[in-house]
């Protein structure tokens, strides 16, 4: 079925409903970077297989709105004579709505899909262009799409305390106690990733990320009803669930919520989902509006996280290097190396490592002009064969029981030019300052974003994402509420919590460049002058940079010396893991500038 054939149908499901148009995220009840087949209604209506993203439909016309990440890749994957793409903070919805809505328009959303903090920007956006916002009562996308896939029912299993370091139920009481002072009776819990970190349960509804999908409410006593699909259950009792944890069938959460009138319920209105909100509000409970409890706690390692995080990225880091060493091998001796192969061939590699369980995202593998797509996924269409004298860029990462990790590498196939060398050496220079920056307790990530981009700002360049996210402990990939971001941000970090260290460049048409490494938080124990408590970063990731492309002359001397004892780093943690050719190779490819 071509675009122009959903598109009408789905117009044609909106005039029967006397809707004049409908909106479309990128996502699903969860809210998850990651949703199941089931729930892909953009990429099933548009073609579009960003991570984020939503677009909207009128009867005259439509449009789809992405950020800096997919620029690129949404004009590659959408027909763009149906949908026009816009940037989604340069060209926003709201000023796209005040162009195209007509007086009086009725605007459908799914209200199992939005938020409520996005059905409140959304309700402005649409009402000063003199339209109406109506809730529906269910997907008109649903009614449409004939082969939907069924929703997932994968089983669930524990996520045993010697990877977690902390049980669920001790977990439970601290946080319950936290409420219990704030006069709170329960918190309506939405994030999957937060419930399987309270419950240490893991689970494989989506792709990469170990989840079950699910509801809860943790009450202030302790207790949690979980709201979860049967079929995703042991038949035994292996999750190690006690009995202050209820379970129920999704069916029964309505009612749940019906019956928590007069009841002081904190909702995270950034996650949940506004149909929570409003049936909370109709059944008479009193809402506080609040951040998610487990957000904090989860993104605080713990030291058994912390050290397994080490011991996963030591094992990760063996596996790329031995790829990037079979790599080099395979250019030198003039062998076809296409992105598909490349990919496959890495996989292998990871899967010999001890406690790995999945990719933790698909691998970004893009050489020449895919490289400057910041989110490429190559597939048999976009598939290139490597050519010398270009970058290729390596995103990637693995989930092992121990931890997740994502790393990016940007390695130079052939001879790279002066151009290639000097925009290599600035991210370089970037990545390394804030690899080596000390801060005080209190420092958020946006007041650390600018160090990254300070040595390309100098020569009039960016990049147009982040410069780091947080990341979970065999749980997702991208995890809050931590960044190091340009986006202002009020999260603090805090020893334990895990973020990227990833600047790049990009030169639409001709390379991308990106080096990411994940670091941890840690306690910085030289003095402050004024007794100040001061943090600093441990790099987790040990895999070799490419020395090919950096020009030593733009390194000052502590930059030098950081690459070569990062370098010495990466030798110690693998040299007695490798055969005796992948070894030479490393000592040669992590020798001191």
């Amino acid at each position: 079925m071509s675009g122009g054939e959903r598109i009408a149908l789905l117009r044609g499901e909106l005039k029967r409903q006397d809707w004049d148009g409908f909106l479309v995220p990128r996502t699903d009840e969860y809210q998850g970077e990651y949703v199941p087949a089931s729930a892909e209604r953009l990429q099933w209506l548009t073609g579009f297989g960003g991570s984020a993203g939503m677009a909207i439909v009128l009867e005259p016309t439509a449009a789809i709105f992405v950020d800096g990440r997919y620029t690129l890749q949404v004009r590659d994957q959408v027909d763009t004579s149906i949908f026009t793409p816009r940037h989604i903070t340069e060209e926003p919805a709201s000023v796209w709505l005040k162009e195209q809505l007509e007086p009086g328009a009725k605007i459908a959303f799914d209200p199992w899909l939005h938020t409520p903090a996005q059905v409140s920007r959304m309700r402005k956006a649409v009402e000063a262009a003199g339209g109406q916002l109506v809730a529906a009562d269910s997907n008109p996308i649903d009614a449409v799409w004939s082969d939907r896939p069924a929703p997932p029912t994968t089983r669930a299993k524990a996520h045993q305390l010697e990877y977690a370091g902390e049980a669920s139920q001790d977990k439970r009481a601290v946080i319950a106690a936290k409420l219990q002072a704030r006069g709170i009776d329960a918190a309506f819990l939405s994030s999957p990733d937060s419930i399987a970190w309270l419950l240490n349960v893991r689970g494989g509804d989506v792709p990469h990320v170990p989840l079950v999908l699910s509801f809860a409410l943790l009450h202030a006593g302790g207790e949690v009803d979980w709201f979860v699909d049967p079929l995703k259950l042991p038949n035994d009792d292996s999750l190690g669930l006690d009995g202050r944890v209820s379970i129920s069938s999704p069916d029964a959460l309505a009612s749940a919520l019906d019956g928590l009138s007069e009841k002081r319920i904190l909702i995270d209105e950034d996650s949940a989902p506004e149909w929570v909100r409003a049936r909370l509000l109709a059944a008479g409970a009193k809402l506080v509006l609040g951040a998610d409890p487990c957000l904090l706690p989860k993104a605080r390692k713990n030291e058994t996280e912390v050290s397994g995080a080490r011991a996963a990225h030591r094992r990760d880091g063996l596996a790329l290097t031995r790829f990037l060493c079979w790599l080099d091998g395979q250019v030198e001796a003039g062998a076809t190396l296409t992105e598909l192969a490349l990919v496959e061939r890495l996989l292998s590699f990871r899967k010999e490592m001890p406690l790995f369980r999945d990719l933790s995202f698909d691998t970004i593998a893009g050489s020449g002009s895919n490289g400057a797509i910041v989110h490429y996924r190559v597939d048999e269409e976009s598939n290139r064969t490597l050519q010398k004298g270009e970058l290729f860029l390596l995103d990637s990462g693995g989930q092992y029981l121990d931890g997740t990790t994502d790393v990016t590498r940007t390695i130079a196939i052939g001879e790279p030019d002066e151009e290639m060398r000097r925009a290599f050496t600035l991210v370089l220079k970037g990545h390394i300052a804030v690899a080596r920056t000390r801060f005080p307790k209190g420092t958020t990530g946006s007041q650390l974003d600018s160090l990254a981009r300070y040595p390309l700002w100098l020569e009039g360049m960016d990049f147009d994402h982040g410069t780091g996210h947080g990341v979970g402990s065999y749980l997702s990939v991208h995890e809050g509420p931590q960044r190091i971001s340009k986006v202002p941000n009020a999260v603090a970090l805090e020893p334990g919590m895990i973020v990227s260290n990833e600047p790049g460049y990009y030169k639409t048409g001709a390379y991308g460049i990106r080096i990411e490494n994940l670091v941890t938080v840690i306690e910085d124990s030289s003095e402050s002058p004024d007794g100040r408590i001061l943090r600093a970063f441990e790099t987790l990731t040990l895999a070799p940079l490419d020395r090919r492309l950096v020009i030593a002359e733009m390194l000052s001397h502590d930059e030098r010396d950081w690459l070569n004892s990062y370098h010495a780093s990466v030798r110690e943690a693998h040299k007695d893991a490798l055969q005796d050719k992948e070894c030479d190779w490393l000592m040669r490819v992590t020798a001191p500038l």
